[in-house]
């Protein structure tokens, strides 16, 4: 059995980071990442981008090294990712945050509004409810992140932490501010408006479960198997007949409901970012399925049934 020699490249200079004797053919970038960590222990596997070309994509962990256009002697590139955190860490830190820095504009804490309005209740009921389906939104969250979601990579960049949670933060205090306000004013046309927008947000928020429950069955444990997702027995999954990420569509839904419910400018403005951010990832894994998957279903829109 021939043995692959790999020598691995700084893709900034190009000066020679490390060089691999005897590697096997059948190792993957994984282990040649491994490999590569014994030598240059401050860069750990997750934190290494290896590469055929220094501005070319990054390999899979799972690619097989005699399967790659290489020679005997193989050559790659190293970008340094930067400091990594867990998905599930990043995931936990910016929903807890919206579920306590709501509650604290909720609770009217004085520092917030006024010493007068310390711990006071709104006279209105919609607060109470828009507060109840705020806590159970991001609680959700919390609960798929620790028992649901399988994540196809590990970690992600550090600084990611400090972005996403300026988001969600900022924006969670922005929108309790407002509704949770002294002199907050109800929906314009009442009861019946709160009342369909309950509807509509808990129908949405069970169908992004439920499309979380049929993703996350598609990866078994520890796998990294890409499928393509198909409507199960569950009715809140036939959606994936014209649509590549409904739990996107759900999860606009959602809060397209909760603006309805509170009627507030700033909720209004935080459901048009977030749908214009899961548009762009709707677009992104949508050209992703059509790529991988030749048989891919061609009806299928990315958020937006025959729309976008």
């Amino acid at each position: 059995m021939k043995h692959y020699e790999v020598e691995i490249l700084d893709a900034k200079t190009k000066d020679k980071l490390c060089f691999l004797d005897k590697v096997e053919p059948n190792a993957t970038i994984g282990e040649i990442k491994s490999m590569f960590h014994k030598s240059h222990p401050q860069w750990y596997p997750a934190r290494q981008s290896i590469r055929l070309d220094p501005k070319g994509k990054s390999l899979k962990d799972e690619d097989v090294l005699q399967h790659l256009p290489v020679g005997t002697t193989a050559t790659f590139y190293f970008r340094d990712l930067g400091a990594q955190i867990s998905w599930v860490t990043v995931f936990l830190t910016e929903y807890t945050g919206p579920l306590v820095l709501y509650l604290m504009f909720y609770f009217r804490v004085s520092f917030i509004y006024a010493p007068k309005y310390d711990f006071t209740t709104s006279k209105h009921w919609v607060v109470h409810l828009a507060c109840m389906c705020h806590s159970f939104h991001f609680m959700k969250r919390l609960l798929e992140t620790l028992f649901v979601h399988r994540f196809s990579h590990g970690t992600m960049p550090l600084r990611n932490i400090f972005k996403n949670c300026t988001y969600y933060w900022g924006f969670a205090a922005w929108m309790a501010y407002y509704v949770n306000h002294p002199l907050y004013t109800p929906p314009i046309y009442g009861e019946q408006q709160i009342r369909l927008a309950l509807i509509i947000f808990l129908f949405c928020q069970i169908g992004n479960f439920s499309i979380h429950i049929a993703l996350r069955n598609l990866r078994p444990p520890g796998s990294k198997t890409r499928k393509i997702p198909y409507p199960t027995k569950n009715p809140f999954t036939w959606i994936f007949l014209l649509v590549s990420c409904p739990n996107y569509t759900y999860e606009l839904g959602a809060w397209f409901g909760f603006t309805l419910m509170t009627q507030c400018l700033p909720v209004a403005f935080f459901t048009l970012v977030g749908f214009i951010q899961m548009t762009v990832w709707a677009k992104g894994k949508h050209r992703s399925y059509l790529k991988e998957f030749r048989d891919y279903p061609p009806l299928r829109s990315p958020i937006l049934p025959f729309i976008l």
